[in-house]
């Protein structure tokens, strides 16, 4: 038998294989609150909040938990520094920069972002929020960070531009948490519905408010949209939602009296896609995005660090006209009104 007959019917045989090899179903799987995997995080944060509590920790926000538990619960909180700071006029986009000392990719990133260096850059570059990943096991940062970059900000009032407010982003779970991000500085948290059910989340709030914290409510599904306006949240982050059709018809659940924040997730490649989703973004309502290890995927490179990533996002541009990377680097970013400017 030669060769080619040989290799035909080893052809022959593999196609029958593959045809009677039965396809694997594809299942739509939805996020539902306090799943398994949520739940085993909430867990290992409480255990590690009670650690922190057993060392003593408890004692130096002991005053303001006292001042969380005083009158009634609710979280029909005033609006505050960080629903100013982002949200703006139509079709103008504000970034919350998240500070992290871990990337998905890379593992920690260099030396060379420490935070009282990357806290100047994000109020120099143009971001209207600055965020700190206090979540150690996700993010590298412990509130040793916070409070570095709170004083940092601090440090410029009085200048232009001046500080940015900051945001506490942990996995919150417990009071104690709050109190720490206000003793830390910072002037709003993020509570998560898929890790906190509604009673607690409206508690937290109304606790928050009583030490003049502002709360991020973050939603992982159309439901927990739902909720967080049920809540009356004045600031809604709607996080880890890859489809943009699915994120703009979240904004219009939400209302214009809500500042709506849209996490930008990363792209595995070295281009700048995160950049047009952010004018997308924009161009759907959201009055912000979230930007986290798109910030850090290009290194210190000059032209896409994470200032002229920030400068780009804040571009008033379209996808129809212009390129991500025209506007990055040396480009001008964004061209604000006077009005703007003189605010």
């Amino acid at each position: 038998m030669s060769f080619s007959v040989r290799f035909l019917l080893i052809c022959v045989l593999i196609a029958e294989v593959v045809s009677f090899t039965p396809a694997v179903p594809r299942f739509n799987v939805k996020s539902t609150q306090l799943n398994a995997i949520g739940a085993l995080a909430r867990k290992a944060k409480e255990a590690e909040v009670k650690k922190w509590i057993e060392e003593g920790g408890r004692e130096e926000v002991k005053g303001l938990l006292g001042d969380m538990e005083g009158g009634e619960s609710g979280g029909d909180e005033v609006a505050g520094v960080v629903k100013e700071a982002i949200h703006k006029r139509r079709r103008t986009l504000s970034i919350v920069a998240e500070y992290k000392r871990k990337f998905k990719a890379d593992g920690y990133v260099n030396e060379i972002f420490e935070p009282n260096l990357m806290s100047p850059l994000f109020r120099e570059f143009g971001a209207s929020a600055c965020a700190v990943m206090t979540d150690k096991r996700v993010g590298g940062c412990d509130y040793t960070d916070l409070k570095t970059i709170t004083e940092e900000q601090e440090k410029a009032r009085g200048d232009v531009p001046g500080p940015l407010p900051v945001i506490c982003s942990d996995m919150i779970v417990m009071d104690e948490q709050i109190a720490r991000a206000k003793f830390n500085g910072a002037q709003a948290v993020l509570l998560q519905l898929g890790l906190l059910n509604e009673d607690v989340v409206k508690g937290m709030m109304g606790k928050a408010a009583r030490i003049g914290l502002e709360t991020i409510i973050q939603a992982n599904t159309e439901e927990e949209v739902k909720t967080a306006i049920s809540l009356n949240a004045k600031i809604i982050k709607v996080n880890s939602i890859e489809d943009i059709e699915v994120k703009e018809s979240w904004r219009t659940l939400m209302g214009d009296s809500v500042t709506a924040i849209a996490d930008v997730l990363a792209n595995d490649n070295k281009q700048l896609e995160e950049v047009e989703e952010a004018w997308k973004l924009r161009d759907a309502g959201y009055q912000a995005v979230w930007v986290s290890d798109c910030l850090y995927k290009s290194g210190n490179d000059p032209t896409e660090h994470a200032g002229a990533i920030i400068q780009a996002m804040k571009a008033k541009s379209s996808v129809k006209y212009a390129s991500p990377r025209s506007k990055s680097g040396k480009g001008e970013g964004s061209r604000e009104y006077l009005g703007d400017i003189m605010m």
